[in-house]
């Protein structure tokens, strides 16, 4: 067994030989019943940021678990990371790859990643009875997003037979959610190419078909704009941007201008059709969110069905640990249980048009 050490006490320098297992042993242990054969699903083992050490978050992905290190500069936690590896080897004796991502260095390569154990991460994961591919050093994250699990599970549950709009896509698993659930059409935009060939393999490992069309490459400004000059109509829009971005079509910032946005896809919607609203901004507050998206809504033609709660998983067990007090994040996502804020609003159009 491991010894302990209180890790907000380490020095930026020198050498570190344990892992602060009073943090880690119970983290896990209240995930256990989430750890089922045969392991092939995701879910996040250590949230530092709720359950004591901002500087590590740990997640698992089938049967490789990926080592986000948040530290800067990144070599602070370099040391530990050899015990935290065996110890998670001991504990997880399914693994067969462990990932290590430095999120805060200048070297692209080390924040994509670099194995620690094992020859190849995990290319698949099953969630709620679907298959979604992955690219676990696709980027700096890692190409799936696990706070959107319970989003998935309502897509799939609530868009069959429906025309869906994924915007923003990036490796597309909203969108898959929804096609796994008898969606009648999904079509998927975000700028990045690549990102979308990770969609379409998800779409084939799931036996469904790809139509010509369905995944569109292009700045989202522009997209829109043409859906919008050629008529097109969605029963549900999604809509999950980045914090930031820039192009000579606009700009996406979610601090300032998330009503833009919605406004953007809002002529995109049928009649009795679905908004999904997702902001991640870290300062951007719950409440602050939500007068935002009431006040969209005050014409009366748009109204907020449901939030979308991100799993006990992802948020962190911090009831069970005394050793962390404080608010982890600098603004309260209250209402919601997590800086990732998602919100389904219903929306009707004075013309009808279905």
């Amino acid at each position: 067994m491991l010894t302990t050490t209180n890790l907000r006490d380490v020095p930026a320098q020198g050498k570190i030989t344990s892992v602060d297992i009073h943090l880690l042993q119970p983290a896990l242990a209240a995930r256990s019943r989430l750890l089922t054969e045969p392991h092939d699903s995701a879910l996040r083992l250590f949230n530092g940021f709720t359950e004591g050490w901002p500087d590590l978050t740990v997640e698992l992905y089938g049967r490789t678990a990926v080592l986000l290190n948040q530290s800067d500069p990144p070599e602070r936690l370099h040391p530990l990371i050899p015990d935290l590896s065996a110890w998670l080897r001991d504990e997880l004796p399914f693994l067969r790859c462990i990932l290590l991502k430095d999120r805060r260095a200048r070297d692209p390569d080390s924040r994509r990643g670099r194995l620690l154990f094992g020859k190849k991460p995990d290319r698949h994961i099953l969630e709620n009875g679907v298959t979604y591919a992955l690219d676990l050093t696709l980027n700096q994250d890692t190409s799936f997003y696990l706070d959107t699990r319970n989003l998935r599970r309502w897509l799939k549950d609530n868009l069959t037979g429906k025309r869906v709009l994924n915007t923003f896509a990036y490796t597309g698993s909203l969108g898959v959610a929804a096609l796994a659930g008898g969606a009648a059409r999904v079509l998927q935009t975000d700028r990045t190419r690549r990102f979308l060939g990770l969609a379409k393999a998800s779409i084939t490992a799931n036996g469904l078909r790809v139509r010509d069309g369905d995944l569109v490459a292009g700045d989202f400004f522009d997209v829109a704009a043409r859906f919008r000059q050629a008529g097109s109509l969605f029963d549900c829009v999604i809509l999950d941007p980045p914090f930031f971005s820039a192009s000579k079509h606009g700009r996406v910032d979610l601090l300032g201008e998330y009503p833009r946005l919605v406004n953007k896809v809002r002529p995109l919607i049928a009649h009795d059709g679905w908004l999904v609203a997702i902001n991640n901004a870290l300062f951007l507050s719950g409440q602050d969110y939500l007068a935002s998206l009431e006040s969209l809504c005050a014409d009366g033609y748009m109204s907020l069905e449901t939030l979308i709660l991100v799993p006990e998983d992802c948020t962190g067990y911090k009831e069970d640990f005394g050793s962390f007090s404080g608010r982890p994040y600098p603004t309260d996502p209250a209402p919601f249980n997590h800086p990732t804020k998602i919100a389904i609003l219903h929306v009707r159009r004075k013309d009808g048009k279905r």
